[in-house]
This record gives structure tokens, C-alpha cells and sequence, in this order.
């Protein structure tokens, strides 16, 4: 994992910067010496498992807690011991948190008339947010009149409305439904680029965080694993918790047998050999033991024995049987088990013809051994 020193942080091109963030109850570091950076703008999501320490962290850049140690910056200025109503932070919740005894209109303008802003100021910002959200006709309506994704949008308004630095979002669509969950990826990230403001995303959902962050960091046990653009973080995770949390894998453990050259052949547990590529910090030596992952897209699948195209010798190849087919229209996904009984994931073209793949045929599975990503345990 990349650090960064309180000099490479110190601009004020950043909207948001914590410097070395700590945050104990008691024994236990819920954020551990944090560190990164997010410039004017950007989609920044904080990605990592139920319990790793992204909420706490999201309520000190709040105000509601207090770190430990280290320091945040909005604008590059300190907000430390500044209380949550004196920094230009606002943040929307996963319950929305929207006043069902208010219509549209005095929800959106509640923090305005909180600041003290004349009538006039009210009504024209209010209407400019409600243009800018695309629902210039709801201004009157109450909010149990509102669909689940316009409820996102007037929580969103609500806060934009007052101008914040960074906007904070807590698990905003984990209460919607799979449909409006996956409309609302889109709607999040347009109306990020329409206000042009900093969205800080809080999530579980990997999906929720490649598709619409600039860079998304990954979280584990307080600490940041590792900083990068989805892309980054898809392709050449830095560390095997990367590589098995974010996106769909197969994973391996086992020995290191030969080392060449920057690639190894691993023997795994179950009695396979693959070459693979090494990834991470640390070359490992023969006998080191290792994970390997190989993600289900990267694996070709062929019946075996079908006047195919030959495999490429330098691949790995593994021979198996179909165990279950799990249909996802015409990218969908096998299970084959392989003569150690292991499960091995695989993506599948089926186009509906007698030559789709079906449960119980004879398959070779082959992959190159760059995509075998293997990191020293």
C-alpha cells in the first residue's frame, strides 16, 4: 500500500485530505493511521466489508467523532475540533433522513432557512436545484407521493442546495430494490458530474463503487489497502485481499515449485499445477506458499474432444465436468468440477444452439498463466 507523508498531502487543490487518522475505542483501532487525498471534483468511494472501519471514518470527516490522532482537511484547512454544523460537509444517509411532515419544497429548503436566507434566496435556489435534478414539477408534492429513486434525488438536493465542499454518502441504495438500485448507479454518478462537486461513497457493494468512482479505495481491518481507479484495482490488485474482494475470482492456495523469470508454478492443495505471474509485494522462493487467483472471464471453456481451436501450450489447462450452469442471458456462467472435486468458475457465451455448454459434458478449461494472479501469503 502506497503512504503518503503530510508534505505530499499539504495542497489545497484537494477538497478532502486526512493525514495519518487513527481512531481508537479502547483496544480496538477502528481506523488505522489513514492517510489519502481526493481532488476538487472527483467520485471517491471507500470500499471494504461490514465492520472494517469506513463509517467511522466517514463520521470523523463528519464532525460526529473525534480521531484519536492525525488530521482532516476540507479545503486544506484543518476542521479538527470543529463541530459538524461549522464544516462545509453535508451527508445523506441510507434512510434518507427526508421530513415526511414536509413537502418537497420545505424539505429542500430547510437548510436554508436554518442559515437564515431571505424568502427570495430560498425560492430561487430551491427551483435551480430541483432544474438541476430533473424534476422541476415536484416542488409541492409530499414526499410520501415520491418514487424510491426521486427520494435519493431530494435527499441529494437537500443538501446541495447549500453548497457543501465534500458530500458525504452513507449506503445511500442499500434500501432500494435491485432494479432502482442499479438505475440509480447511473443517476448518482450524472448528478455528481452536474454539480461538480466531491462525493465521498461509503459502500459494501463493489458493484456500487467501480461503477461510478474516479478511484475507489479498499478498506480492511481500519486500515486502507489500497488506493486506485477501478481499473487499477480490477486488473493488478496490490495485495490478495484486493484480488478477492473486488470482483468475481477463483482462488487457489498452494506451493511455489519453480520461480522464472518473474512467473511461478504453483501446486495447489488439491493437487493442480498452473503457472502464474507474480503479484504484490514479496517474489516468492520455491516452497513459499501462495494464492492464486484467476478471474472466471479470463478461462476458456471447450468441449472436450469438439473440433475446436487448439489451446495455446503455454496455457493452463484443466479438464473437468459441467457441474451447474448459472444463466445470465448470453453471458452467463458455469461451475466445473475438476478431477480434484474442486469448483472452478468459468464465463460462458450461450446463444441458445446445440453447441452451448450443458450440465454433465466433458470441458477443458485454459487460461494464460499471466492472468493466474499469485501473491506470496
Amino acid at each position: 500500500m502506497q503512504s503518503m507523508t503530510e508534505n505530499d498531502l499539504a495542497t489545497t487543490e484537494n477538497d478532502l485530505e486526512c493525514v495519518q487518522v487513527r481512531k481508537h475505542f479502547g483496544s480496538v483501532r477502528a481506523v488505522d493511521d489513514v492517510s489519502f487525498e481526493i481532488p476538487k471534483g472527483s467520485f471517491f468511494s471507500i470500499l471494504g466489508p461490514s465492520g472494517c472501519g469506513k463509517t467511522t471514518l466517514m463520521r470523523m470527516i463528519a464532525g460526529f467523532e473525534s480521531p484519536t490522532a492525525g488530521d482532516i482537511r476540507i479545503k486544506g484547512k484543518s476542521v479538527i475540533g470543529t463541530p459538524p454544523n461549522r464544516r462545509n460537509v453535508k451527508m445523506v444517509f441510507q434512510h434518507l433522513a427526508l421530513f415526511p411532515m414536509m413537502n418537497v419544497y420545505e424539505n429542500i429548503a430547510y437548510g436554508l432557512r436554518c442559515a437564515g436566507a431571505s424568502k427570495e434566496v430560498i425560492r430561487t435556489k430551491v427551483h435551480d436545484v430541483l432544474e438541476r435534478i430533473s424534476l422541476p414539477d415536484v416542488a409541492n408534492r409530499e414526499i410520501s407521493q415520491l418514487s424510491g429513486g426521486q427520494k435519493q434525488r431530494i435527499a441529494i438536493a437537500r443538501c446541495m442546495v447549500l453548497d457543501p465542499d465534500v458530500l458525504l454518502l452513507d449506503e445511500p441504495l442499500g434500501a432500494l430494490d435491485l432494479k432502482l438500485r442499479e438505475a440509480m448507479k447511473i443517476e448518482l454518478k450524472l448528478l455528481q458530474h452536474q454539480f461538480d462537486t466531491t462525493f465521498v461513497y461509503i459502500t459494501h457493494d463493489q458493484s456500487e463503487a467501480l461503477v461510478m468512482s474516479d478511484n475507489v479505495a479498499i478498506m480492511n481491518e481500519g486500515k486502507f489497502v489500497q488506493i486506485g481507479t477501478p481499473q487499477e484495482l480490477y486488473h493488478n490488485p496490490s495485495a490478495a485481499f484486493v484480488a478477492g474482494f473486488v470482483g468475481d475470482t477463483n482462488r487457489w492456495a498452494g506451493k511455489v515449485t519453480r520461480v522464472e523469470n518473474g512467473a511461478v508454478e504453483v501446486a495447489t492443495e488439491a493437487g493442480l499445477t498452473m503457472r502464474g505471474s507474480v503479484r504484490g509485494a514479496g517474489t516468492p522462493g520455491v516452497g513459499d506458499t501462495v494464492s492464486a487467483f484467476v478471474r472466471p472471464e479470463f478461462i476458456s471453456a471447450e468441449k472436450t474432444g469438439a473440433s475446436s481451436k487448439s489451446v495455446d501450450p503455454a496455457h493452463n489447462v484443466i479438464t473437468g465436468k459441467v457441474d451447474s450452469i448459472l444463466f445470465n442471458g448470453a453471458n452467463s456462467r458455469i461451475l466445473v468440477r475438476d478431477g480434484a472435486g474442486e469448483l472452478i468458475e468459468a464465463d460462458v457465451v450461450l446463444t441458445g444452439g446445440t453447441q452451448d455448454l450443458k450440465p454433465k459434458d466433458d470441458v477443458t478449461l485454459s487460461w494464460s498463466p499471466e492472468q493466474t494472479m499469485s501473491f506470496k501469503a
